[in-house]
Parts: C-alpha cells; structure tokens; sequence
C-alpha cells in the first residue's frame, strides 16, 4: 500500500477509477465496497475518501468516465470515417464491439448503472443525457445521407440504432455464443438504410 497522499495526483485518480470497474465488473454496483476498490488500487482506504466523500461520488465519477470513454471513441473513430452511410454507422458499431470484446469492463458497468439509475436520479440524469447525444449524433448522420426525411422519423431511426446497439450489450453478456455479431450489425445497419430508403422513395 502506499502512504497517505497530500495532494490530488491526476494518476492515483485513474487508479481509483479503473479499479472500481474492476470490482463493479466483479461484483456489481451493489457489491462493490470502498475497501474492495482500495484494495483493488493498492491504496489506503482514507486515499479514497480524498477523492471522493462517498461511495455515490465515486459511482458518478465512474458513471461519467465509461460515458465519456463512449464519446471518446466514437469522436476518434476507431475507423476514420468515410462519406457513405455505412463507414458512419460503423463508428458506432466499432464503438459498441470494442466495449463488448476488449473494454469488457466498461461494457458490464454501463449495463450495471442502467439498472442502478431507475432508482437513482442522478444516475438516471446522466444516462437521458448520454443516450440524447448518442441518438443526436446517430442523427446528425442520417440527416447528412437523406435530408429530406421528417426530423420525427430521423429520431426515430436513430433511436432504433441505439436500442440495437445496447440490444448487443444485454444479450452478448448473458451468451456470448447465441448470435454472430458481425451478422447482427449488419443486419442492424440494413434495417436503418432500409427505412431511410422506404421513406427516401
């Protein structure tokens, strides 16, 4: 363990965020302990509470870090971009699989916090927000590739996008096996183009 801190270090934050995803991955939101993410840093336990007063501070600060990590690459796009419809779609698809398959721990934690926010309100805000500019971005694409569409059905389209992406998270992790997720993005990315081109036409 190491000594007590005087000072807030950017560093010592990052280990005690990761590793409350760590544990809530583990143990889920309700069984994650201000000990076990101590422990889980390799800090004192008084460390943590420097950081963060409570354990719902510190459940917001991880809340807010895995939906900043959704924005992040999606602005980075794990793919640069390309003008067809397709290449930005898959900004979001890649998005979504890297959190699925490699930042497994960021995926659980989002799905943990959704349940949390139906009786927390500050998580519940933080999700309405997150989902309003996940949809105002998938928007933000279907107006570029067919502008004559009504904005109601826009919205509609992108919240439909959404709900296949997450659709993804909850049944990935329950089995993994059940479906191909190329084949499931695909699918889902012809479904929207679908509807843009019925209404299009």
């Amino acid at each position: 363990m190491q000594e007590e801190i005087v000072h807030r270090d950017d560093r010592t934050e990052e280990r005690i965020l990761e590793a409350a995803l760590d544990v809530i991955e583990e143990k889920t939101i309700s069984g994650t302990r201000m000990r076990l993410i101590a422990d889980r840093a390799e800090l004192f336990q008084s460390n943590i509470h420097y950081y963060y007063k409570s354990k719902q501070d510190l459940l917001l600060a991880v809340q807010k870090r895995v939906l900043k990590k959704c924005i992040d690459l999606r602005k980075s796009g794990i793919h640069p971009p390309g003008e067809d419809i397709d290449s930005q779609l898959d900004i979001f698809i890649d998005q979504k699989r890297l959190f699925l398959e490699g930042l497994k721990k960021y995926d659980a934690a989002e799905l943990d916090f959704w349940v949390q926010s139906r009786h927390d309100e500050s998580m519940a805000t933080e999700f309405r927000n997150s989902f309003q500019n996940w949809r105002d971005e998938i928007a933000e694409v279907l107006v570029r590739h067919a502008p004559e569409l009504p904005k109601p059905r826009i919205d509609l389209c992108a919240a439909l996008f959404v709900s296949i992406l997450e659709g993804a998270t909850v049944q990935y992790q329950v089995d993994a096996e059940a479906f191909d997720l190329d084949e499931y993005f695909e699918l889902g990315k012809t479904m929207i183009k679908a509807q843009i081109h019925a209404i299009s036409t």
